[in-house]
């Protein structure tokens, strides 16, 4: 029963930390001083139920829990942490308390979802099963984010092509106008971006544990990370380079193409998606 409690605590400590970075993240971008703020407490949140964890645990072990790999994997994730909050709080230096938080959660993954450290089988091809949950359903969200991003910026086009040929009628007034187009198209590529880059590495951590010898150079991989990559690029022409307009909608609608590719196309050709997902 404490098992299962603990492994409870373990999978809400990941979630949390999930929403933590992706707040963070648009953070990052924005420099949104409301998301920071509740990126901050849902991390103080998760440094609550780690020390609550951390210190049962000595209880019950009577020893400092760095004596094995697992015990110090979920210790160097406090760290990371701590760390993050002290910086948040007293440095305000918040690029680097979102990126060492990205290393927090991969640590806290790998913690979490390694089944070596449970002594009870059935609890540990559970979690298994539980992470590669949690990697469809992060991946399809952020699918879904995408496709949104894309249709906002095919209206936009849409809606450029109307005003350039001067065809004023119903058609363009029932859309929104190019701003609040382009607008929505980014916020939905910023929600998608930092979910598939979560997605990315719970799913890894799942193929490691799930298929050894697993080749890195599998086209379900590849096209991922293309994905990824073509994304971040069109975040990067959005806010460093300053782009927008018809350019930058072209740019996100060929994103799209990838994610259509990558989901049907890249998922028939992968040597394991198709035996376990």
């Amino acid at each position: 029963m404490i098992e299962v409690f603990m492994t409870r605590i373990h999978e809400l400590t990941v979630v949390v930390y999930a929403f933590s970075v992706l707040l963070y993240f648009f953070d990052f971008l924005h420099h949104n001083q409301k998301a920071n703020r509740i990126a901050f407490w849902l991390l103080a949140f998760v440094w609550i139920l780690q020390t609550v964890f951390l210190s049962s645990y000595m209880i019950r072990t009577g020893r400092f829990p760095v004596l094995t790999i697992f015990e110090g994997l979920y210790f160097y994730a406090w760290v990371l942490v701590t760390l993050s909050l002290g910086i948040n709080r007293l440095l305000r230096v918040d690029f680097i308390v979102f990126f060492t938080n990205i290393l927090g959660f991969i640590v806290m993954a790998i913690h979490t979802f390694a089944p070596m450290q449970y002594h009870s089988h059935i609890m540990a091809k559970q979690l298994v099963s539980e992470l590669l949950l949690i990697h469809i359903t992060m991946a399809i969200l952020s699918y879904g984010a995408f496709s949104l991003s894309f249709v906002f910026s095919t209206l936009y086009l849409l809606q450029y092509d109307l005003l350039k040929r001067k065809k004023w009628g119903t058609r363009l007034i029932r859309l929104a106008d190019l701003e609040k187009l382009e607008r929505l198209s980014y916020i939905f590529a910023v929600i998608g971006v930092p979910m598939l880059l979560l997605s990315l590495i719970l799913g890894l951590q799942w193929a490691f544990l799930m298929v050894p010898g697993m080749p890195w150079y599998d086209m379900k991989i590849i096209g991922s990370f293309i994905l990824l990559t073509a994304y971040s690029i069109f975040l990067y022409l959005r806010i460093v380079k300053n782009l927008s307009g018809r350019k930058l909608a072209i740019w996100n609608t060929a994103s799209f193409l990838i994610v259509i590719i990558n989901f049907f196309l890249f998922g028939q050709l992968s040597s394991f998606h198709l035996w376990y997902a």
